[in-house]
């Protein structure tokens, strides 16, 4: 029985919803700590619902926080374990969600950060319709070996990262982007130069354009 998800949402600036946008935290943070992007990005999908689920445990490094899965940093499988056990929790938020707002899934768009980057790729990939985009921040594909027999499908993706990264070092990027290829799966990707762990404002600007131009809506001329 998949674990109920909840989070914080921002209602479409145009108070008529086209497109779904779905935010999936880091280790040890919660929803709270992206829906804001969704204030950044309003103007450029003013039909977009944002939610940001909180992640189904509580972190056991973080009081407040949450996580999708453990970590331990000495297993390791435990990512690959972590993304299987965690996705159907994910998956029945997704259906609720496009199902709340009437939308299809060509309409619906996964933004992660760090462990939720790897959630958002590990479960974009295998929807039975792929979402219309993933925007991957500071993570990593996880069990790429996997992937070439389990996707179903080929979702835009947009793979962004710190070059001083020390909590997923940049190399992950690079990992990614060779395990996608294996899959023959395309993406695209952003170097985001003298950033650590976290999001810039060209990696910012960078993923609104991505999201939007994947739903098909008019791009402001530079």
């Amino acid at each position: 029985m998949p674990r109920p998800l909840d989070g914080p949402r921002l209602a479409p600036r145009s108070g008529t919803a086209r497109q779904l946008v779905v935010f999936l935290h880091g280790y040890g943070a919660d929803g709270n700590d992206l829906i804001d992007l969704g204030q950044q990005w309003a103007a450029l999908m003013p039909d977009a619902v944002f939610v940001s689920p909180h992640a189904p445990e509580p972190c056991g490094m973080a009081p407040v926080g949450r996580q999708w899965w453990a970590l331990t940093m000495r297993d390791p499988s435990e990512r690959w374990r972590g993304s299987v056990a965690a996705r159907p929790d994910l998956d029945h938020f997704l259906d609720q969600e496009l199902a709340r707002h009437g939308l299809p899934d060509s309409k619906l768009a996964l933004v992660g950060f760090s462990q939720g980057t790897m959630m958002a790729l590990h479960t974009g990939l295998r929807r039975k319709v792929p979402p219309a985009s993933i925007l991957a921040y500071s993570g990593q594909l996880v069990g790429p070996d996997h992937l070439a027999a389990e996707a179903t499908g080929k979702p835009a993706i947009l793979l962004v990262h710190g070059d001083r990264d020390n909590v997923i070092p940049v190399d992950a990027l690079f990992d990614s982007m060779e395990g996608l290829a294996k899959a023959e799966i395309p993406c695209q990707w952003h170097l985001s130069i003298g950033t650590a762990h976290g999001i810039d404002p060209e990696g910012l600007r960078q993923g609104g354009l991505f999201l939007a131009q994947n739903f098909g809506l008019p791009i402001p001329a530079q």
